[in-house]
């Protein structure tokens, strides 16, 4: 068996996922049509999605998000997004992810006038119903955006929602300027309710947005985290020889860290694939997991975030199972709802792929 279709075919977890990054070209076409949106650049899929890959694979963080604007024009409908976040959970299907969980910002979607609940309704029933027909488990996530003054009302909204659907709160958008603090309102409130935080820190600001993320502002998980790597020292061949305090506080409570390898580089986080701190993190025995972060945008999939690290890193599939286990372990469901996808779906998946792979190596 070829390294990809193992891969693919071990159960995996993928926490960190934009649902209006990961949209289908030819979805985006036909839902431009219906909405007579005009701006697209081409009408061609194959030409759509190398499209948004060139736009995005520009090395900075505002170029890549420019892509956006595109995918929320047509995510202006109920049945468009009831539409996408069920083809969503096919994708996800085809690429053996059996639990996902997709984030997305409500405030990009009101455009043609729908309220707040009709948007995450929609995308919550999308999701259902992929789970119902493909077996996949979710969680939503909702999205405030650092550059804007309502994320009180959307933490209120993912609270609102937390018995149908929705798992925690995230901080999204350029990092530059928007610091975590400001929206200390919205995480307070979060965390007086008793639910779950992750933000965006450390992808394109040090690790002064890392450590506010976390003390400041109480997140449980930190999306891209890349720049934690400032609060350590290396020794000449790169090996870690001491570290900071704030990156041994987040080894010491296991705080999980979000991993995103491809966007990484094409937002300029990292300037090539073999720099990225990942490897280092694993070997240190944080508690990392590599997501996708925007599927369209970086032309990716959980599968083949997993074949770069293998390719490049040298991962077994021990190190693929590791990874996975401590991704579902970070997941924001209940307890009780985490132990039976590892047990029950993770170990025994990737003990049926080693002992497929033994029987053909007889």
């Amino acid at each position: 068996m070829k390294t990809e279709e193992i891969i693919r075919n071990v159960p995996k977890v993928l926490l960190h996922d934009h649902l209006d990054g990961g949209l289908r070209s030819q979805t985006i076409i036909e839902l431009a049509k219906d909405l007579k949106y005009t701006k697209l650049p081409t009408s061609d899929p194959g030409e759509l999605s190398e499209w948004f890959f060139r736009g995005a694979n520009k090395g900075n963080l505002v170029e890549y998000l420019q892509g956006f604007e595109h995918t929320c024009a047509v995510m202006q409908t109920k049945d468009a997004l009831e539409r996408i976040a069920y083809e969503m959970m096919e994708d996800m299907k085809k690429d053996g992810v059996c639990y996902v969980e997709t984030r997305f910002a409500p405030v990009f979607h009101t455009g043609k006038g729908l309220y707040y609940e009709d948007i995450i309704n929609a995308v919550l029933q999308g999701l259902e119903k992929g789970k119902k027909d493909f077996g996949v488990g979710y969680g939503l996530i909702l999205c405030g955006m650092r550059n804007m003054k309502n994320t009180l009302e959307i933490a209120e909204l993912a609270v609102n929602f937390r018995r149908q659907g929705v798992v925690g709160f995230d901080l999204a958008g350029e990092e530059g300027g928007y610091p975590p603090k400001k929206h200390i309102d919205a995480f307070q409130f979060i965390k007086r309710e008793n639910f779950n935080i992750t933000i965006h820190a450390g992808e394109a600001f040090g690790i002064e947005s890392i450590w506010q993320a976390i003390q400041i502002c109480g997140a449980h998980r930190i999306g891209h985290a890349t720049r934690l790597i400032e609060d350590m020292h290396f020794d000449k061949d790169g090996n870690i020889v001491s570290l900071g305090d704030l990156a041994q506080y987040i080894l010491d409570t296991r705080l999980p860290l979000e991993i995103n390898l491809l966007s990484n580089v094409h937002t300029g986080a990292i300037d090539k694939m073999e720099n990225h701190p990942f490897i280092k993190l694993y070997k240190e025995k944080y508690r990392v997991f590599l997501n996708t972060d925007d599927r369209l945008m970086s032309d990716t999939t959980l599968t083949k975030e997993y074949l770069i690290a293998t390719d490049m890193f040298g991962l077994r599939l021990d190190d693929i199972e590791k990874l996975n286990i401590n991704a579902m372990k970070s997941s924001f469901i209940p307890y009780k709802e985490r132990l039976p996808y590892i047990y029950n779906i993770i170990k025994p998946g990737f003990q049926k792929m080693r002992e497929k792979l033994l029987s053909l190596k007889v």
